[in-house]
């Protein structure tokens, strides 16, 4: 836009804040709109829980940060949401593939389905998982024999997180794979590669980037869930009880400084991972 390229006239005495104002004034309606959007809807409400947590104080701040039931939710959170990433992140891929490169019946419904977890209530998705899952459900009562316990247990979190961040990765994959030459793979069969070869050395590269936004966007989304692991889990502290459930807790006792330290401790780890997935995204796009 042309008022993006215009000069903004300042004197060199002018103060940051004075400099801010002059860029805020002289910026296009669609910054001004953009700003104001993220401001309401993201940076106001983080400064709200720093501003509350900072006042709680650092003794205070690390105590109920690293309490024993506070370090078992982070495990069960973020471990747990680690591995059903990953996990989707193998499977989506397969998922993605299979809808791209094969037609067969119900294809169409099967597509459509895969968003399934968007539009499902994530209440009704613990109930419908903790119903199949438990001993006596369709899936849960044929591992019941061999004394595994799915529902209401760490097991049954996993799925539960698994659910809801497969979308991303089929999602993330599937269009970059529908951008893909046939011709590429053609090539690499005729010079005698194999069809794991051609996957590992081909396919996978261009592949890969996606692939690691899907799993961190998954990721992303289990780390935060509640609606559904509340029910097919059975909360049990040091067992599979997860921070967000824990923050409920804390709200309902009217511990405010606890919940909003925890919520904090959330925020910063889960921005930590994000940043390290990214950094492993620009690697592999450099090194593509």
């Amino acid at each position: 836009m042309a008022a993006s390229s215009q000069q903004i006239s300042r004197s060199p005495g002018d103060s940051p804040w004075q400099v801010f104002l002059h860029s805020l004034i002289h910026m296009p309606w669609t910054w001004r709109i953009m700003l104001g959007y993220l401001a309401v809807m993201l940076f106001l409400p983080t400064a709200a829980m720093l501003t509350k947590a900072s006042g709680i104080g650092l003794a205070e701040f690390w105590r109920i940060a690293t309490s024993p039931i506070a370090l078992s939710t982070y495990d069960v959170t973020f471990t747990t949401s680690l591995i059903a990433a990953l996990i989707d992140g193998v499977f989506g891929v397969l998922v993605a593939w299979v809808l791209v490169r094969y037609d067969f019946p119900l294809k169409r419904f099967i597509d459509a389905s895969i968003d399934l977890p968007f539009a499902l209530p994530t209440a009704v998705a613990g109930l419908t998982l903790a119903t199949v899952y438990s001993e006596n459900g369709w899936i849960g009562s044929l591992f019941a024999p061999f004394g595994i316990k799915i529902a209401f247990t760490r097991l049954g979190v996993g799925i539960a997180m698994m659910f809801i961040s497969l979308p991303f990765v089929v999602r993330t994959v599937q269009p970059v794979l529908m951008q893909m030459e046939r011709e590429t793979e053609e090539a690499a069969w005729s010079l005698g590669a194999s069809a794991l070869e051609t996957f590992w050395r081909v396919l996978l590269p261009p592949l890969f980037p996606a692939i690691l936004t899907g799993v961190a966007l998954g990721f992303s989304r289990a780390v935060g869930e509640y609606g559904s692991t509340v029910i097919v889990s059975s909360n049990t502290p040091f067992k599979d009880l997860i921070a967000p459930i824990l923050i409920f807790q804390r709200l309902e006792q009217y511990d405010y400084a606890g919940a909003t330290v925890i919520g904090m401790v959330l925020l910063i780890l889960s921005l930590l991972m994000l940043l390290v997935i990214n950094f492993i995204q620009a690697w592999g796009k450099r090194y593509d």
